[in-house]
């Protein structure tokens, strides 16, 4: 059974000014990420403005991520798309090119109707029909929906939906969670906010933007609580939630953009309709990233 464990960056994709993408930077990303103590990948998370992708675009990511990855690393792929028939197309095409497991987005467009029947339909559907296991993904601040703890509870018996990445940062959920699933379920946080509260709940793994940029040290956070040093993850986790903070709810992904190229990463450009960090801005994730020891 595949195995989930440590910091996993949702790796931000790199466009060209002329909003192509950059797979030359996305390939340069990988190299420097696989010098750095992750987990794994997940291509084509929200980080990495998948909704603004092309298929063949999303697939020649896909292709890339798995040639140039570390050996050992887990590859997820974000495949969930609105309808239950184009998610099981793409989750098959993922799977086909190598990846070893699908994050599957909540469908939301129609909200009023995804109810819990409609939800555990589709991801059943979902599973039933792909080769590789499934992760849930539930990130209400860009689907304005939540799936239920009763609903993820009865998906989790499912023999092929094998965990889920929980981005709402509310703990106690985390911990409604927990209680709710089997102690084999994946269950990962979605966001660095509430890594460490996440590891003294019993999660072992976390999906965080802040692992673009500082992976190395969202990993300590980990290794220094599962030594028992509590009060160093605790310290360490707290100085990162200001830089966090900025590059997702603050200044989104231009935000997480910059402070990647500041950070030696090739951040690229933004794809429209997303616009450009003003210099205000710019200059407010530099002066917290030379805070923090990052820059």
């Amino acid at each position: 059974m595949l195995t989930i464990r440590g910091v996993i960056p949702p790796m931000l994709t790199p466009f060209r000014e002329n909003g192509d993408v950059d797979y030359d930077a996305h390939s340069r990303n990988i190299t420097r990420w696989n010098q750095v103590d992750l987990g794994g990948y997940l291509v084509l998370g929200s980080n990495g403005e998948t909704p603004y992708l092309t298929e063949a675009e999303k697939l020649k990511l896909i292709e890339l991520t798995v040639q140039q990855a570390a050996k050992g690393r887990t590859i997820i792929a974000g495949t969930g798309l609105e309808s239950t028939r184009e998610t099981i197309r793409l989750t098959n095409l993922a799977a086909e090119l190598g990846v070893h497991a699908a994050l599957v987005l909540t469908p939301s467009y129609f909200g009023p109707q995804m109810t819990d029947e409609a939800l555990i339909r589709h991801f059943r559907h979902v599973a039933n029909a792909s080769p590789i296991p499934i992760l849930l993904y539930s990130v209400p601040a860009y689907t304005h929906l939540t799936i239920s703890v009763e609903a993820v509870q009865k998906l989790s018996e499912h023999a092929n939906i094998i965990g889920m990445k929980d981005s709402s940062g509310d703990v106690p959920r985390l911990a409604s969670l927990k209680n709710a699933v089997p102690p084999d379920f994946h269950l990962i946080v979605g966001t660095a906010s509430a890594w460490y509260p996440a590891l003294a709940l019993g999660i072992r793994a976390g999906i965080l933007a802040l692992a673009n940029i500082a992976g190395g040290l969202c990993a300590n956070v980990q290794q220094l609580y599962d030594a028992g040093r509590y009060d160093e993850a605790r310290m360490l986790h707290l100085k990162l939630v200001p830089v966090n903070a900025a590059i997702t709810s603050t200044h989104g992904i231009a935000g997480l953009k910059h402070a990647a190229t500041l950070l030696g990463y090739d951040g690229g450009y933004v794809r429209s309709p997303l616009v450009p960090l003003e210099e205000a801005a710019g200059d407010h994730i530099r002066g917290l990233l030379a805070e923090s020891g990052l820059l």
